[in-house]
């Protein structure tokens, strides 16, 4: 994360002082590099020059308008899994042909949002879920375009709450049965038949369940052929991870060449759908120290970021690296980083090797770009934190901070109280 580094023993987001932005915006906040997030999203989607191909960035990761804005500019689309999400893509000026929906739980006004905005394709999860697309395109008087999310039951090696690609998984359609999905579909009259899809998990760290998953899906689309149904897009999804520790997942240029000689030569365009291999480690998570304690057995370091922040570490027991922003040395301990919600579970990080930190001062919560923000939430009554972007020695606040008055924003009291 070399855009995010030390001068004079000072945290730098590229030319500008973390403790300064801090100063200013107040903690905690998410802090973002436009080069990092700008470079990690050509680093990608270069690695598939010489493939017809649309990269669409998944939304699920981090969806603030700033960021999609500049996936925008650089050409690139969005997968999306709610009607909030394409709000907020086609807000931010992605081009609604470059928009893929997926999700297993398409309500029928978002499926009509969608198919009034004349979005790429759906990628449809059930029998049921392609009746009712039909319906609403019928009523709308519009074809939609589909493809089925098909299920290949491949291992993706990673963490069970973000494998999707098994059996025992509540996404998709089981490569077996979905033959007969795509003759349903296939007869239905407001439906346009025009590709397939898969996504097995996310944070994989080896290219060999991709490329098992290809396998498959090769297979399939040659069956489909010879029924007489034309595949043009190839959904490959996303999932590909990123270092947060000891980590060593393949770059996306190694990604992309194993994609490539598997798939061979062909003339359907491959749809990818990167998140956290592009957003992950373009942001850090900004907090102060509120107090430190010692139990005798262990060392806790209270901060003002807390699980409703970051959720990853609570849920998932995912690792962060932790820095002082302001690096002092000294002889390093154990602590428990922890926030101010009333849960055991609110952590940042578990008996973590760290320099001693003092009242007042600042870490940052590193490779905190994927799944931070947009898995915040407001128990016990917290706003939601600021978000900021740098780009070379200026900075721009693209969310501002909740106040107490938008936590009761909508709530009304009824006049029988």
């Amino acid at each position: 994360m070399h855009d995010f580094h030390y001068s004079n023993n000072e945290l730098f987001c590229e030319d500008v002082l973390v403790a300064e932005i801090a100063g200013e915006v107040k903690t905690p906040f998410y802090l973002y590099s436009y080069e990092a997030l700008r470079r990690h999203f050509r680093a990608f989607d270069d690695s598939f020059k010489g493939v017809g191909h649309l990269t669409c960035f998944s939304m699920k990761s981090n969806s603030n308008v700033a960021v999609l804005r500049l996936f925008a500019n650089e050409g690139g689309g969005a997968d999306i899994v709610s009607g909030g999400e394409l709000y907020r893509a086609l807000r931010a000026g992605i081009d609604p042909g470059k928009i893929v929906y997926s999700g297993v739980g398409k309500t029928v006004e978002e499926l009509e949002y969608a198919v009034s905005s004349d979005i790429l394709m759906f990628n449809s999860e059930s029998e049921q879920e392609l009746i009712a697309l039909n319906d609403v395109a019928k009523r709308l008087n519009r074809k939609a375009r589909v493809s089925i999310r098909v299920n290949p039951d491949v291992d993706p090696q990673t963490h069970p709450y973000i494998s999707t690609g098994l059996k025992e998984n509540k996404f998709g359609i089981d490569i077996k049965k979905s033959f007969e999905q795509y003759r349903v579909a296939a007869g239905l009259g407001n439906l346009t038949v025009t590709g397939v899809s898969c996504h097995i998990g996310s944070q994989l760290t080896r290219v060999s369940p991709f490329v098992d998953s290809l396998r498959k899906i090769k297979d399939l689309i040659a069956g489909l052929k010879d029924a007489g149904i034309r595949i043009r897009y190839l959904d490959m999804g996303g999932g590909l991870g990123i270092t947060y520790n000891e980590e060593k997942p393949p770059l996306p240029v190694e990604y992309a060449e194993a994609i490539k000689k598997e798939l061979g030569n062909t003339d359907l365009t491959l749809i990818l759908e990167p998140g956290r291999v592009i957003v992950g480690n373009a942001c850090i998570l900004v907090a102060k120290v509120l107090y430190t304690k010692s139990t005798g057995d262990k060392n806790f370091i209270i901060v003002d970021a807390a699980m409703n922040d970051l959720m990853r570490p609570s849920l998932y027991g995912s690792y962060h690296g932790i820095r002082a922003v302001k690096a002092k040395g000294g002889q390093r301990i154990k602590a428990d980083i922890v926030g101010p919600i009333c849960e055991s579970g609110d952590f940042l990080a578990k008996e973590r090797d760290i320099e001693p930190l003092d009242r007042g001062d600042l870490l940052a919560v590193m490779s905190a770009g994927a799944y931070g923000f947009t898995m915040s939430s407001t128990y016990n009554s917290r706003p939601r934190v600021a978000e900021v972007m740098v780009k070379g020695n200026i900075y721009s606040v693209i969310r501002k901070r909740e106040t107490y008055e938008d936590l009761v924003r909508g709530e009304e009291i009824p006049d029988f109280i």
